[in-house]
């Protein structure tokens, strides 16, 4: 089976580019990825022509059995993956469409008036979501084509030299994350400081680049914390070394999240994991033996969960296992890979 796959230059930083670099040493079949959107310096929409040349050249003189789209719903991604859609279709190439991110409010539009989305989606001859709620939301605006359920993907690589006897606690939270204002860094900065007047040894790791970064730090100066500490970008060793020396995941977002990636990775170096219900979080988690998930924004909310757990180290100890574990069983880029091969084979 040849699949052809589209997706974001891997060198970009993104869930998406992320998500295929981290599988593309575990595919069996013979799979290529073709690069859309900004690269190179070049905005996406002027690319944009040259994408969809290429993409019809593809799909006429390569042979593929199967097209695999990537979009995020966005009103972009969508506009962009529905004209992609419509040429796979039209040189007859069998053709899946995986939405990733959900925009709750280009949901909120499709919702009142889903017969344009449909018209084009339901050319698709199976459709790949993250979480069980999207998948109701697709069938209620009309989707009759069928619709999988996948994960994003723990490296396994990452894995290969941890040891979950040998973890230590060292009174150590984590944020690793896009460093926007709605991934909820400024909440985690709070919950830091009404923390550690009751815990002085109390560390916070920020690993991560983004737009807010500067105003995080400001933030923290202002607030005269002196026990935080920015990584930047974190990969490699350097990011198996951040996990391994962190022993609670903070993530407290109001982001539009498929499956966060680095929720699944906290899990698997076993790490408790305290966020808030979002995207596919819901399908699995396991409230109280992984964690806990938070509606409330509210940064005394997050201080009580965790207090709660560096008051009881035995219950940390448990989470951390039953966190690896669950992650090896579900997780592994190895076993995402071959589920999504099988969904594209039985298409």
């Amino acid at each position: 089976m040849k699949i052809l796959i589209n997706t974001p230059d891997l060198s970009l930083p993104g869930g998406v580019a992320n998500h295929y670099k981290g599988l593309l040493p575990y595919w069996t079949e013979e799979v290529k990825y073709n690069f859309v959107g900004g690269r190179k310096g070049i905005p996406g929409f002027l690319m944009l022509p040259y994408d969809y040349l290429k993409f019809c050249l593809l799909c006429c003189f390569g042979g593929y059995n199967v097209v695999l789209l990537n979009p995020s719903l966005g009103r972009t991604a969508i506009k962009r993956d529905a004209i992609f859609l419509k040429l796979a279709k039209w040189f007859g190439k069998k053709t899946v469409v995986f939405f990733h991110g959900w925009d709750k409010m280009i949901a909120s539009q499709i919702d009142k008036s889903p017969r344009s989305f449909v018209k084009h989606f339901n050319r698709a001859n199976g459709l790949l979501v993250l979480a069980n709620s999207f998948k109701k939301q697709l069938q209620q605006w009309g989707i009759t084509k069928p619709i999988y359920l996948t994960t994003t993907k723990v490296d396994d690589i990452l894995l290969s030299n941890f040891k979950i006897e040998d973890k230590i606690f060292n009174n150590t939270l984590l944020f690793l994350a896009r460093i926007e204002a709605n991934k909820g860094i400024f909440i985690t900065i709070e919950v830091m400081k009404i923390l550690s007047s009751q815990y002085p040894d109390l560390k916070l790791f920020i690993a991560g680049t983004g737009s807010a970064l500067q105003k995080a730090k400001d933030q923290m100066e202002q607030l005269q914390l002196n026990n935080v500490h920015f990584f930047g970008n974190v990969s490699g060793d350097e990011l198996v070394k951040t996990f391994t020396k962190s022993d609670i995941y903070i993530l407290p977002t109001t982001h539009g999240e498929g499956m966060p990636t680095s929720v699944l990775e906290a899990m698997a170096f076993g790490l408790p994991v305290i966020s808030r219900p979002v995207g596919g979080l819901n399908d699995f988690f396991e409230e109280q033996k992984m964690g806990d998930l938070i509606e409330s924004i509210e940064p005394q909310e997050y201080a009580n969960r965790i207090s709660l757990l560096l008051e009881n180290k035995e219950r940390i100890v448990k989470m951390s296992k039953y966190n690896y574990k669950y992650a090896q069983e579900h997780f592994m880029a190895s076993k995402v890979a071959s589920e999504i091969e099988s969904i594209l084979k039985n298409i």
